[in-house]
């Protein structure tokens, strides 16, 4: 190889490395998307409501996050800077595109795994919110061979149950992190029309078509497997709901939306 190639396949080299880390977030001479726009104020709130109520409910710790679709562009979302659910607040959100790349980064540290959202986006145009938690109840449904199943009627949305996401089968051995957008398309197809999915050994995501369904359904998800695991314990059958119960219950408005724990949940998360 001559000592001309030699260097313009090394300079060629660095430059493509140095394309993957560039500061803001995209690759290096590549602009950031435009932004959508102003979010209405009421979107921003719920959202950093979402995220502490998450904490609050103990559905998160320092780990988890929780975004919604931008109110003017479906291909636009926003989601917390790297943080701890408990103090996320409107200045740490952050404008992505459906390719999870950030339109206002500014320096900040971003969440690996805001592939899980942006792909759920992309493949579920019904769906406006997304949740990723550790739920600690949900954890032992991913890794057994007992399904979770609706035991009350508060997780009537679990139906005839929900599918398991095993990131080995899908794309190999991993760090267990959807920290791309290859797992995050796995992901979201092992998802489906369902709400919810269970990640194996590592927690769920969960989806609606509003904040307050998201936040919702991962509470009473949660909840449903810490009953069906007492409920188990006790030694004897288990009386689930029927598929026909759990779809009257969701025909019926799924709790008309969560409106009343919803305020609930946030007077005491926000403090108003």
């Amino acid at each position: 190889m001559t000592t001309t190639r030699r260097r313009f396949l090394t300079g060629a080299s660095i430059a493509a490395a140095g394309m993957l880390v560039g500061p803001s977030g995209t690759l290096m001479g590549q602009q950031s998307p435009a932004s959508a726009g102003p979010a209405d104020p009421g979107l921003i709130e719920d959202l950093v409501a979402a995220y502490r109520i998450l904490a609050q409910e103990g559905i998160m710790d320092a780990y988890g996050h929780v975004s919604a679709r931008h109110n003017r562009d479906a291909n636009r979302f926003f989601m917390s800077r790297s943080l701890a659910p408990a103090l996320v607040t409107a200045d740490d959100l952050i404008e992505y595109d459906l390719d999870s790349n950030p339109v206002n980064l500014k320096g900040r540290a971003q969440y690996s795994e805001r592939f899980i959202h942006s792909e759920i986006y992309k493949a579920r145009p019904d769906v406006r919110a997304v949740a990723h938690s550790h739920s600690p109840s949900i954890v032992p449904f991913g890794v057994s061979s007992v399904p979770i199943r609706p035991v009350y009627h508060m997780a009537a949305f679990i139906g005839d149950g929900l599918p398991i996401f095993d990131i080995r089968k899908a794309v190999g051995m991993t760090d267990m992190l959807v920290s791309n957008a290859v797992r995050g398309r796995a992901l979201a197809q092992a998802l489906g029309n369902k709400v919810a999915v269970l990640m194996r050994g590592h927690g769920m995501a969960v989806v609606g078509p509003a904040l307050p369904y998201a936040v919702g359904r991962s509470i009473y998800l949660e909840l449903n497997a810490r009953v069906q695991a007492q409920a188990m314990g006790l030694g004897g059958g288990v009386t689930y709901l029927d598929p026909e119960e759990a779809r009257k219950v969701m025909e019926s408005g799924e709790n008309r939306g969560y409106e009343r724990p919803w305020e609930l949940w946030k007077m005491k998360a926000l403090g108003k």
